[in-house]
């Protein structure tokens, strides 16, 4: 697993630039208004995404895993836990088909845990499929 850190910058060819030398790693894809990068040390998904005015900001917050079932066992320890999610879905996002459920926290910032199964060419977040309510948690 890897910490993910989605952050919106005003120009993302700038904050590339930035986070090229700091990492030292060139991005793992590139999109228009859109980066990400996957360091190996420290362990980190950097998510650049062009907004703007809204530069300095968080996007979101992540956790990268390795299989489906890491993202289904999340979600249950999630939602025994008493936390919101918003169950499991197979989904369309960030230029990447994934198995990723969302939770919020107190300060109103999205928490993804997810697992990347391919290439997508669909920035915006589209949900193509829900897991049955067995594989997700709860009765």
């Amino acid at each position: 697993m890897r910490l993910q850190l989605a952050l919106n910058v005003d120009d993302v060819d700038a904050a590339v630039g930035f986070y090229t030398k700091l990492f030292d790693t060139e991005p793992a894809r590139r999109r228009p208004g859109y980066a990400n990068f996957a360091i190996a040390d420290p362990p980190l998904k950097l998510v650049l995404f062009e907004s703007p005015g809204a530069g300095g900001t968080v996007n979101h917050l992540g956790v990268e895993t390795e299989t489906a079932e890491e993202v289904t066992a999340a979600e249950r320890r999630l939602r025994s836990a008493g936390l919101e999610t918003t169950d499991v879905d197979d989904t369309l996002c960030c230029y990447a088909s994934k198995t990723e459920t969302w939770v919020t926290d107190t300060e109103g910032i999205g928490w993804e845990w997810y697992v990347r199964t391919g290439d997508s060419e669909t920035l915006e977040n589209v949900i193509v499929g829900s897991r049955p309510r067995a594989e997700r948690c709860c009765p």
